[in-house]
Formats: C-alpha cells, sequence, structure tokens
C-alpha cells in the first residue's frame, strides 16, 4: 500500500510539474513579451517619423513593452518596406508608411517583394496636402493658379519625385482642368518649399505639418488644402473640393503594416492598442496643432481606405504615364 501511495504521489507531482511548464511556456507565449519595432521607411524629421514616434509612445504605455523606432530611407520607402516584408511574422516588427507603399508597385517595374507581403494592420493620421505659393506671389487662389499656368510657358511645381503626393496633386490639376505645368523634382518637401519661397518654382503641395509654419510667419500663401475635410489648425484654409475642384482629392496619411503570417490575434491587438493611443487627448493636442489628423479605427475601414487610393489613384499614374525616375 505504501508504495502505491509512493507511485501516486511521484505521478501527481510530475503531473503537476508538466501543467507548470505548460502554463508558463503559454504565459512566454503571450504577445507582447519583448519590445516591439516600429519601421519608418523615411528618415528621421518628417511628417512619417514624427508620427511614428507619437504612436509608438502611446502604443508602449497601451501594451506595456518598449516600442522603438527605427529608420530605413531608400528608394522611396521600398528599402524600408522590404525589410519589414521579410521580417519574421511574429509581430514585433510593424511598418509605418506612407502611400509609396500603394503607389511604388503602380509605378516601379520591379519590386523586392510583393505587395500582399505586407498586411494592413491600422491606419494612422493623415496630414492634409495644401497647395502654396509665395507670399507675394500674384496668384491669388487656386482657379488664379490654374489661370496662371495656361498664360506664357506656364508654371513650376516641385515636388519629391515621381509618385510622390506633390506629383499626384500636380497631376491632377493637370487631368482636371488642363493646366499647364512642369513638374520639378525635389529631394524632400522642405526642399521644394524653400524652392517656392526662393521662387526657384511658382507652387508646389506639401503636407500641412511641412507648410503650416511658413503659411503662419508669412512666407507662403495657402491657396487650398487637398483633404477632404479642412485642417483644424488652420480652418481658413478652404479645401480643393469646396473650391470646385473635387477630383484633386489626395492627402500624406501614414498607416501600420506587418509582415505576412502575422498572427490574427496579434494584429487586432495592435490594431486596438494604435486605435487608444490616437485616441488620447495628449496625443490629439500634440499631433493636431502641427496640421496632423489623428485617424485610428478597425482593420476593416483601413482595408477598405488603401482599396479606395489604389482605386482612385491607379488611373492616374496610367493617364499621366508615371515612370519611376
Amino acid at each position: 500500500m505504501k508504495s502505491f501511495f509512493c507511485f501516486h504521489g511521484v505521478r501527481k507531482s510530475a503531473l503537476g510539474m508538466l501543467l507548470l511548464a505548460l502554463v508558463g511556456g503559454a504565459s512566454a507565449d503571450v504577445w507582447p513579451s519583448r519590445p516591439i519595432k516600429f519601421v519608418v521607411p523615411f528618415g528621421p524629421g518628417g511628417a512619417n517619423d514624427l508620427m511614428a514616434r507619437a504612436v509608438a509612445e502611446g502604443v508602449s504605455k497601451q501594451l506595456g513593452q518598449p516600442v522603438v523606432v527605427e529608420n530605413k530611407p531608400g528608394a522611396g520607402s521600398v528599402l524600408g518596406a522590404d525589410l519589414v516584408a521579410k521580417s519574421a511574422p511574429d509581430g514585433y516588427t510593424f511598418l509605418t508608411p506612407a502611400a509609396g507603399v500603394i503607389t511604388n508597385s503602380l509605378i516601379k517595374t520591379k519590386m523586392p517583394y510583393q505587395p500582399d507581403d505586407l498586411v494592413p494592420v491600422a491606419m494612422l493620421s493623415v496630414s492634409p496636402s495644401v497647395i502654396v505659393v509665395a507670399a507675394d506671389s500674384p496668384v491669388q487662389d487656386l482657379k488664379g493658379l490654374v489661370a496662371a499656368s495656361k498664360q506664357g510657358a506656364g508654371i513650376n511645381f516641385s515636388t519629391v519625385g515621381t509618385g510622390s503626393t506633390p506629383h499626384f496633386v500636380a497631376e491632377m490639376l493637370r487631368l482636371k482642368t488642363g493646366a499647364a505645368i512642369q513638374i520639378v523634382p525635389y529631394k524632400s518637401g522642405s526642399e521644394g518649399m524653400v524652392a517656392v519661397m526662393s521662387k526657384q518654382v511658382d507652387a508646389t503641395s506639401e503636407a500641412s505639418v511641412v507648410v503650416l509654419p511658413q503659411i503662419k510667419g508669412g512666407k507662403l500663401r495657402a491657396l487650398a488644402s487637398t483633404w477632404n475635410r479642412r485642417i483644424a489648425a488652420m480652418p481658413d484654409i478652404p479645401t480643393a473640393q469646396e473650391l470646385g475642384f473635387t477630383d484633386v482629392f489626395i492627402g500624406h496619411w501614414s498607416g501600420m503594416f506587418a509582415p505576412k503570417g502575422t498572427p490574427d490575434e496579434v494584429l487586432e491587438k495592435m490594431n486596438r492598442a494604435v486605435d487608444q493611443a490616437l485616441k488620447s487627448p495628449e496625443l490629439r493636442a500634440r499631433l493636431t496643432p502641427q496640421g496632423i489628423d489623428p485617424v485610428g479605427g478597425t482593420r476593416t475601414e483601413f482595408i477598405k481606405f488603401l482599396a479606395s487610393e489604389k482605386a482612385r489613384l491607379e488611373p492616374i499614374v496610367r493617364s499621366a504615364h508615371m515612370q519611376e525616375d
């Protein structure tokens, strides 16, 4: 009898250790259990970088793990996107890009990854584009810009290269109004903006976060924003749609993507963390005055937005014969 109890006790002890091991293993696998990385496919200091860092701070509070932001600029955001597309789908590497994640595949003949190698996680924000001229330009409004383009040699319009948001704005104006616009590419939105202020070019369209300080400082004149609602930080700037240019509609949006194969429960948990972070009064108070509109929402809403953007921009790519630089 004694040996039975000994054996029974050993069996119970072994069973208990097995259960503890299983529970411990499950706890170790609960996501997230270590730091998370956000890859920004642009250099530091821009709108996407600023947004990613603000969201990283909020998500870190929501999930209880550090979130590290890593800048991987190059090839029109393709370099950073490729890095994430080829990362382990374990929920610890995310991409925070802009519209290039859609438009690059429409414009470039070769891509190092497939579009479906990145899966949508969350919409982050929109920084509406603002069409601007120099403060002392004779052009007073958007209709005046189109009219000026049809006189003489037309107007010069700075962009950040093929497929950039300013390029799409210029092509939208050309295709929808017949405006005579010559594209002048620069390396960055800041350089393109300086080119307008120094009279090297006549106009540009740049993210509100880039141009609002110069508008407020009296160095640039805003003609219109190109989103579907006015900018909270400068509500006196009309939208192109309000002015009758219904097809001039695009914004500098940023979102979050993960490598294909990342578990759905991780994607949903990250989506909720991002949405909660973007709803915080602290983050909104930090971003809204800079012309950045926090968005958030569900994964389904973000997926619908992406499909709509692609359907709307693809015909413009074809009509304008956009090709990689």
